[in-house]
């Protein structure tokens, strides 16, 4: 096959166009967790699971709809997604207490008691995730031993929510103060909003651990914002 007939093979393929121009990571993605807020102020949103066999291939339902609480002021847009933001549609800074709407790769599992999962991170005590941005450790998990008592940062072993969870490879900003501590975590029932997680029962949080023991994706956006990716989503 001559050159230019492969150039014409691969740009007219429509798997390879749309993973080219799906957002890193989503377009390899083959496991995805989609968490859709009605709107940009919704302090709940829908999630479900999906799979698919390749980045060409469509995506398939694999659980129902379960209602998540996110942040008690709905969503802003993660600042390394930010391009994507309309007129009016907010910029996530830390401490507003949005979630932050994007695609990131879900990372370790995380929790009080032991477990056999994969990259299982035993949330033990000292253990501290820096929401400081005046620490070089920004949006790390480390230890209060290492950071020091004056350091701000969220100490997980005395947060019953960190009981199970998994942390978001969320690509935050210090000096931006772009955000830190993502997680999805266990809902307290009588929450109202999350400072900035995703918060499920915990048999939801203890489901979605095995599904992304082999990679997933995660993505949060407004409802009014999906048709912006079109081809990418479900």
């Amino acid at each position: 096959m001559s050159r230019i007939l492969l150039t014409i093979v691969i740009l007219l393929a429509p798997g390879v166009a749309l993973a080219q121009t799906c957002p890193v990571p989503l377009a390899d993605a083959r496991k995805l967790v989609m968490v859709t807020a009605d709107t940009m102020t919704s302090t709940t949103a829908s999630v479900q699971r999906f799979t698919r066999t390749a980045p060409n291939a469509p995506w398939l339902p694999a659980s129902g709809p379960v209602t998540a609480l996110i942040g008690h002021n709905g969503v802003g847009w993660a600042h390394a997604f930010r391009a994507f933001a309309q007129t009016g549609e907010p910029i996530k800074v830390d401490g507003d207490k949005r979630v932050p709407a994007g695609f990131y790769k879900i990372g370790h599992p995380f929790g009080f008691a032991p477990s056999a999962l994969l990259h299982y991170l035993r949330v033990a005590e000292g253990m501290t995730c820096v929401d400081d941005s005046s620490s070089p450790a920004y949006n790390t998990i480390t230890s209060r031993a290492r950071v020091g008592s004056k350091v701000h940062g969220e100490n997980m072993w005395r947060v019953p929510e960190y009981r199970r969870g998994l942390l978001v490879d969320y690509p935050t900003d210090r000096a931006a103060r772009a955000g830190s501590c993502i997680f999805i975590h266990v809902r307290r029932p009588d929450a109202k909003g999350t400072a900035g997680c995703v918060a499920l029962p915990e048999p939801q949080v203890e489901a979605l651990q095995d599904f992304a023991e082999s990679g997933a994706v995660l993505a949060v956006l407004p409802r009014q914002a999906l048709d912006r990716f079109k081809g990418c989503l479900p």
